[in-house]
Formats: C-alpha cells, sequence, structure tokens
C-alpha cells in the first residue's frame, strides 16, 4: 500500500509542477517523459540491480575509507580526543578534505569526463541543451555556484528556460564535500549518493514544465566542457581545494551557530505564546509537522512517522538540509539504540534521505543568485526573477526521488 502512495505522490507532484507552469501550452513532453525515466532507470539501476547494487556500495565503501583519512588530518591538528567536539573536529574538516580531494579530480580532468558522459545522455534522450545538460550533470558532483563554472562561456547568453534549469538543478542536488558530511553523520552513503544521481534529470525534467524552452538554444545538440587551466600542478590544485573548503566549512558552521540559535529563540517565544493561548506544545517543530506531514505521507512515508519527517522538511525547507539532516541522524542513533519515542522506521529513515538531499532551501536563492551573478552580471535581473521558482522545482525534484525510492523499497 506504501509504494502505491509513492506512486501516487509522483503523479502529485508532477502534476502541481503542471499547475505552477509559466507556460503550460508551451510544455514540450519529451524532456519531461526521459527526465522521469531516467529517474526511474537511475534507481533501479543502483537500488535494484545486482551490478548497480555492487557499484554504489563499492562508492559508498570508498567515501567511508575517505572519511578515514580526512579523520587522520583531523586527529592530526586537534590531538586524539578530537571527537569529544566531533561537529568542529570531524564533519568540519571532512568538508574541507573532500573540496581537496574534488579539486584535485578537476585539475586532472576525471570530474569533467564523468559529467560529460550524465551530459551526453541527458542531451541525446531528453533533448534538452548542452549548457544546461552539463550543468545539471555536475551538480551530481559539485555544488550549484560552482556547476555554472563548467559553462562560464556560455551564461550571459543563455535562454530563460536554460537559466531556470541551471539554477533548478544546484537546488534539488548538494555539494560532493556536504555529501561526505551528511555520510559521516551516519546516513547511508549509498542512498545519499543515489539521490544525488536520480535528481539531475528529475530536475531538468520538472524545470521544462515550470518554464518551457521557447527559445532557440545557442548550445542545442552539443555537450563541450569549456574550463580553462587554473592550476600550476597537483599541489596548486589540492592547495586551491582545501582553501575553498575552510570558505564552506566556516560558512557551515556560522550559519549553524546562528540558525541553531535562532531557532531556540523563536521556540522560546512560540512556548511563551502557546501557554498564553493553551497551546504548550507550540513550536517551529510542531507547526512544520502539520504543515509538511501531508508531503510525507505522499512520498510513501507510513503515517505514524509523517510528523517526524514533516519536521525534517520543514527546517530543510525554511532553515536549511544541513540542520535536518543533524536531526535525521538523531532518529537514526534512537532507532539503533532501541528507543521508542523521538525514531522513525527504517522505510522512513531512506524516504526522508532522499528527500533532504538537495539544496532547495529559501537562503540558497541569494547563494545562487550571487554565485552565478559573479560570472554573468547581466543576468542578476533574470537570477532574482527566477530564484523562487527554480526552488520550488528543486524542491519538487527532491520529493520526486524521494517517491521513486518509495516505490521500490
Amino acid at each position: 500500500m506504501e509504494r502505491l502512495i509513492s506512486a501516487l505522490g509522483l503523479i502529485v507532484f508532477v502534476g502541481l509542477a503542471i499547475l505552477l507552469s509559466a507556460k503550460r501550452k508551451a510544455i514540450k513532453w519529451q524532456p519531461v517523459f526521459w527526465g522521469i525515466s531516467l529517474q526511474l532507470l537511475f534507481a533501479l539501476l543502483i537500488l535494484k540491480s545486482t551490478t548497480g547494487l555492487a557499484v554504489f556500495k563499492f562508492i559508498a565503501d570508498l567515501v567511508s575509507q575517505l572519511l578515514k583519512f580526512s579523520d587522520a588530518g583531523a586527529k592530526f591538528v586537534f590531538g586524539e580526543s578530537y571527537l569529544d567536539h566531533f561537529f568542529a573536529f570531524q564533519i568540519l574538516p571532512t568538508i574541507i578534505f573532500f573540496s581537496s580531494l574534488i579539486t584535485i579530480l578537476y585539475h586532472y580532468g576525471i570530474l569533467q569526463q564523468v559529467v560529460k558522459v550524465f551530459a551526453w545522455i541527458m542531451l541525446k534522450t531528453m533533448k534538452t541543451s548542452g549548457a544546461e545538460s552539463l550543468a545539471c550533470s555536475a551538480n551530481i558532483f559539485v555544488g550549484s555556484t560552482e556547476s555554472p563554472l563548467l559553462i562560464k562561456p556560455y551564461v550571459e547568453t543563455m535562454t530563460l528556460s536554460e537559466l531556470h534549469a541551471v539554477m533548478t538543478g544546484g537546488f534539488a542536488t548538494v555539494a560532493g564535500g556536504v555529501l561526505a558530511a551528511y555520510i559521516s553523520f551516519g546516513v547511508p552513503a549509498e542512498h545519499l549518493i543515489a539521490a544525488s544521481v536520480m535528481s539531475a534529470p528529475a530536475a531538468l525534467a520538472i524545470s521544462k514544465i515550470l518554464l518551457p524552452e521557447t527559445e532557440e538554444s545557442p548550445t542545442a545538440g552539443t555537450v563541450k566542457v569549456e574550463v580553462n587551466q587554473t592550476y600550476a600542478n597537483v599541489i596548486d590544485a589540492a592547495t586551491v581545494g582545501a582553501k575553498e573548503g575552510v570558505k564552506l566549512a566556516v560558512n557551515v558552521a556560522a550559519m549553524l551557530i546562528a540558525f541553531i540559535g535562532l531557532i531556540a529563540m523563536v521556540n522560546g517565544l512560540l512556548g511563551w505564546i502557546g501557554a498564553g493561548v493553551g497551546l504548550p506544545q507550540l513550536s517551529l517543530e510542531w507547526i512544520f509537522s502539520i504543515l509538511f506531514a501531508p508531503v510525507a505521507w505522499l512520498m510513501g512515508v507510513p503515517w505514524v512517522d509523517c510528523p517526524e519527517v514533516g519536521v525534517l522538511l520543514g527546517k530543510k525547507t525554511i532553515l536549511n538540509e544541513f540542520i535536518a539532516y543533524l536531526d535525521l541522524k538523531t532518529l537514526i542513533e534512537n532507532a539503533q539504540k532501541g528507543e521508542t519515542v523521538n525514531v522513525i522506521s527504517e522505510r522512513s529513515q531512506i524516504i526522508a534521505t532522499y528527500a533532504l538531499c538537495g539544496f532547495s532551501h529559501i537562503s540558497a536563492i541569494a547563494v545562487q543568485i550571487g554565485g552565478i551573478s559573479s560570472i554573468a552580471p547581466s543576468r542578476q535581473h533574470d537570477l532574482a526573477k527566477l530564484g523562487v521558482r527554480a526552488m520550488i522545482g528543486g524542491s519538487i525534484a527532491c520529493f520526486m526521488t524521494a517517491c521513486i525510492a518509495g516505490i521500490l523499497l
């Protein structure tokens, strides 16, 4: 029954995108059909085929081993007791290490070639342009402000629909360094990796529903990675990557300090108001559990777990996915300890893992506008105009990925 509900949810989320479309009559169904088909195909390959399971298990084990290498660096710098403050001295160093590693892969052209394969598949099946296919494929591995660098020469002349697709892809996925941090939380690695792969074609499909293409793209039918060599050698690449990782880690730490503090303040205020009106349970979590529980149910989450998963979805959308994954980590640990409160089933854990795996939250709109406009200043007005619609598209893509996972679990 829960699988049928997940299938219903997939239909509902696609229907919602059609309802919100800026140009319903202009929707071209080929990219939509093939985007969802690729999403399902990737899911079957990853979650159901023996070969796919083995490959992604290997990748997950490899990432876990790399996390141990990251721990070695943290242990050397912060000492034997670094795990006493695991977030500051284990999670944040993980972001720095993986940022450096990804930059090395970029330096040697390995990352570009892998991205090109995914982009070629999307271009040939979905008939999307080369630029938007490349950007959405790159989002599987890098963040929403890094992926546009692969198509930097084209951003100024992209159509509005292409620009919207690039932004939607950024909202539907997470950066590799941050993904590694979530894995270190104890969230299943193979499902996090699968979520990033599955959401890329979904983002393109939803983007072409919300804002269909009505112009001729300069990069139609071509896949060409335009990247200038920016590093002197591997040492230079590793150094630059580490520096970028530090910026990201500091940003994450500052964001968590601010947002968690603000949550506590707002909950204190809501608790005071609730006590005065006979609602002692009034809090952000309680509000989110009501608003987002139906969304969780549509993904195939058992109703008993919907309030808890609803809280996660609310925090991800209003605040960010990092805070939501921290809460999911607690729910997973509680279940492993055999506790009976503040726990959700394994099915709900996995569906939540897929639903949360994206930068689709309000603060990310400003990040994308700032990041992409820095390489194409003339498009800032367009980026601002498309921001909210693209973020909604990214959320829908993540929810669709969660639905497909729910169908196959």
